[in-house]
Parts: structure tokens; sequence; C-alpha cells
């Protein structure tokens, strides 16, 4: 499995506040993105597979709430999340 407790723990301890806080929205949306990467690739080599692309379509969704969420209630935390990701060009 390409997601193991150990590396959710890791991108937990490094974006949220602790490894153990899995409800911060910097862990949440650093989560969805390492998953929308790692179903980018997965679609890259799998053009077909139209149910893994409608979950990349959901979790980026998902993880575009989060963002709004978080620039409306903290625009500092948004702006270091963006920054930290690589999410915008």
């Amino acid at each position: 499995m390409y997601l193991t407790k150990e590396k959710k723990a890791e991108i937990f301890e490094k974006h949220g506040k602790s490894a153990t806080n899995t409800g911060s929205t910097e862990g949440q949306i650093a989560l969805f993105t390492f998953r929308i990467n790692h179903l980018t690739e997965h679609l890259k080599n799998n053009r077909k597979d139209f149910n893994t692309e409608r979950s990349l379509v959901k979790l980026v969704g998902k993880r575009r709430s989060l963002l709004d969420y978080l620039m409306k209630k903290d625009i500092e935390r948004y702006r270091e999340i963006i920054k930290e990701l690589g999410l915008r060009k």
C-alpha cells in the first residue's frame, strides 16, 4: 500500500501540529495533496481507470474546500501551506 501508517504520521507531524492531531486543516490538506499526487501518477499509466479519475476529482474538491476555509480563517497559514506544498505556480 502506498500510504502506510508511518507515512501518514510523518505527513501530520510535518504539516499538522503533531503526529496524532489528524484533524488539523494543514495536515488534511497535506494528506490530500499526497494522495492526489499518487492518483495522478496512477492515471498517467492507466488512462481508462474512470473510478480512480472520479476519486481524484472528489479529492481535489475536498482539498479546494479546505483551502477556501483556511483562506477565510487565517490568510497567513493559507499562504504558508501553499508555499510548503507548492500548489501554485
